[in-house]
């Protein structure tokens, strides 16, 4: 067999393996000339072995039956007096912290907390938060985060969904969610009544394999969907961090994640787990840059996670010689660019590391660790973890050769237990693994293997997007949009001019003509939280549609500043108006901007809000 190749294209081992797969389609079919294309398979047994058990061979001895309280009580007896959070010139020692904790779970049992119960919780970031998160696990329950910013609607569903009788909050918001009918206990408010329970640490009746946390991301079906994450998962992943990012005395890691998504998890238990300090952002610190800057600086932080979007911004800053104190960065949930790693490494000097995986994995799944001198343009999302499985299957779930675009699924102990009162939607997405044992976690994401055995990130096949790290299902926002009496038709995209100009369009056939963006925007605030309101809303006549009958999304036209802002013009009048014009037009990249406009409305989101206070 030869080949003739163009060596500029091709490098000599990609024509070798083809080759190989030449020939291994000719065996097959030669040996039973009736057999389907689908049964045959390219690889050959070395291929098939490097793919399968090479590349994952991830095994590692960590204890099988451990909870997450377990490790943070660990430290406790190990370092009592050691400062385990810090917030807003408050903190707490690991033994103090463990005593609070330990007084609510005692409180929580009386109310019927126990193991597979689920508490919700309600709060800002607050060493309260902490308290009620550690209770509830040692109480055996697992813990619901419910966002004070989303919707009443949506919160209302999450806690009826989630079959929540209690809910722990704070006196601030006690007022905040209409028509709950959960037992209400705040932790600020109550505290008098908690701490005359005891502060030693409960007999312990859970078990590794119950539930730990449910989270609640975007469903295409019109309703948030949520992850049952357990114990047993979110444990490996912890003890895999604390032994791939070693950390000593002094070191503090920083809070910023919302609740509601899990890098908290990882953030808030890494921390608790490994003996440091935790250092927690002020309620809707994590949109301001400037606060942020001065409390790395200020609290000597040392590990920090920033989404890609915001990690940009970061690195815009002035004045970032004052977070020296910095030793990793770790970025996930979007595509890491090249670019954006050249620019961290010009600016910062410490370590960054590109980490990947859904909720539905217990955080991460793989993970890579960039290099300030590699010319590679493109930046994989690594390995998979420890006791974690990767394999790039094609549709009949057969694997692909290294550099064949497939369905990233993935295998382990860390994997969720599947979706809650979903019972269809959980075995359409967790399979019977068909090369060893458990189960497989159909991503939806498109990848291939490198050939060095990292993976690559292609994006989705699917119309799940990230939008500022956010995991948005695209068919969620059509469905609520369709359910409005005056809708005929709607299809929603992510307009993605550049990686740091990115904005949901809502396109929308009416029935009645009289129907304004403007009010699709306030029907829709009111059911899906401010991440997911398209920020600008084009009305056609009829979505167009390919040759198939399927909307062709790719014919949809470019979205112009009347389908973004409705209000009369009326121009700046004096010179801070036509500043502030001017920068609001820089910063949204509209040509129009009035003084009466919405920063929000305009299609602004709190990165750019981060950029026009810089």
């Amino acid at each position: 067999l030869v080949i003739e190749y163009e060596p500029d294209l091709f490098r000599e081992e990609t024509i070798a393996r083809m080759s190989g797969h030449f020939l291994q389609i000719i065996q097959a079919v030669v040996e039973n000339p009736n057999c389907q294309l689908s049964q045959i398979n390219l690889l050959t047994s070395e291929e098939l072995y490097q793919l399968l058990i090479e590349w994952n061979n991830t095994e590692v001895a960590y204890p099988q039956d451990k909870c997450i309280h377990d490790l943070f009580e660990e430290q406790v007896e190990r370092n009592p007096n050691a400062v385990a959070v810090i917030f807003e010139g408050q903190q707490l020692t690991y033994q103090q912290l463990n005593q609070k904790a330990n007084q609510l779970a005692h409180y929580l049992r009386t109310k019927g907390v126990e193991p597979e119960v689920l508490v919700g919780i309600f709060v800002e970031r607050s060493i309260e938060m902490l308290i009620g998160l550690l209770g509830i696990l040692k109480a055996g329950g697992a813990y619901v985060p419910l966002d004070p910013s989303y919707p009443n609607d949506r919160l209302i569903y999450m806690l009826t969904d989630a079959a929540v009788s209690i809910l722990l909050t704070q006196q601030s918001l006690v007022d905040s969610l209409q028509a709950n009918s959960a037992e209400v206990v705040c932790l600020d408010r109550d505290w008098h009544i908690i701490a005359n329970y005891s502060q030693h640490n409960p007999v312990k009746l859970v078990k590794a394999e119950n539930l730990a946390y449910v989270i609640y991301t975007s469903g295409s079906t019109g309703k948030p969907k949520g992850v049952m994450n357990i114990h047993k998962g979110i444990c490996n992943n912890l003890l895999r961090t604390i032994d791939t990012y070693p950390l000593i005395a002094g070191d503090c890691i920083l809070h910023i994640g919302v609740l509601s998504f899990d890098v908290s998890v990882w953030e808030i238990f890494w921390s608790l787990t490994s003996g440091t300090t935790l250092v927690v952002a002020k309620p809707e610190g994590h949109k301001d840059i400037a606060y942020l800057i001065n409390l790395i600086a200020q609290q000597q932080v040392t590990q920090a996670c920033f989404v890609p979007s915001m990690l940009r911004i970061f690195l815009q800053q002035p004045n970032l010689e004052s977070c020296r104190y910095l030793k990793r960065v770790f970025s996930g949930a979007e595509t890491l660019s090249y670019e954006l790693t050249q620019r961290f490494f010009e600016r910062l000097d410490c370590e960054l590391h590109n980490l990947y995986g859904p909720t539905e994995t217990a955080v991460d799944a793989t993970c890579w660790q960039c290099q300030p001198d590699s010319n590679c343009r493109i930046i994989p999302i690594g390995r998979p973890i420890a006791n974690t499985q990767t394999y790039i299957l094609d549709q009949y779930l057969q694997p692909v050769p290294i550099g064949i675009a497939g369905e990233l699924h993935i295998g382990g102990v860390s994997l969720a237990r599947g979706y809650l009162n979903q019972p269809e939607l959980t075995n359409e997405k967790f399979i019977s693994n068909p090369f060893g044992e458990g189960k497989l976690y159909k991503t939806g994401d498109l990848a291939r293997y490198l050939s060095d055995g990292n993976i690559e990130y292609l994006g989705r096949i699917d119309h799940q997007v990230k939008l500022r790290g956010l995991r948005i299902e695209l068919g969620e926002i059509e469905f609520l949009l369709d359910t409005h009496p005056q809708v005929e038709q709607t299809v929603v995209i992510l307009q993605a001019n550049t990686s740091e100009n990115q904005r949901l369009v809502a396109y929308v056939v009416r029935k009645n003509s009289s129907l304004t963006p403007s009010e699709l925007r306030r029907f829709l605030q009111q059911k899906l939280p401010a991440y997911m309101i398209p920020s600008a809303f084009v009305v056609l006549s009829e979505l167009p549609l390919n040759p198939n009958g399927k909307i062709d999304r790719r014919k949809l036209p470019q979205p112009d500043e009347t389908s973004i802002v409705e209000l009369p013009y009326l121009p700046p009048r004096n010179s801070s108006e036509r500043i502030l014009v001017s920068i609001w037009q820089q910063v949204l990249q509209v040509s129009k901007v009035g003084v009466n406009d919405n920063f929000f409305d305009l299609g602004g989101h709190s990165l750019q809000a981060m950029n026009l206070m810089a």
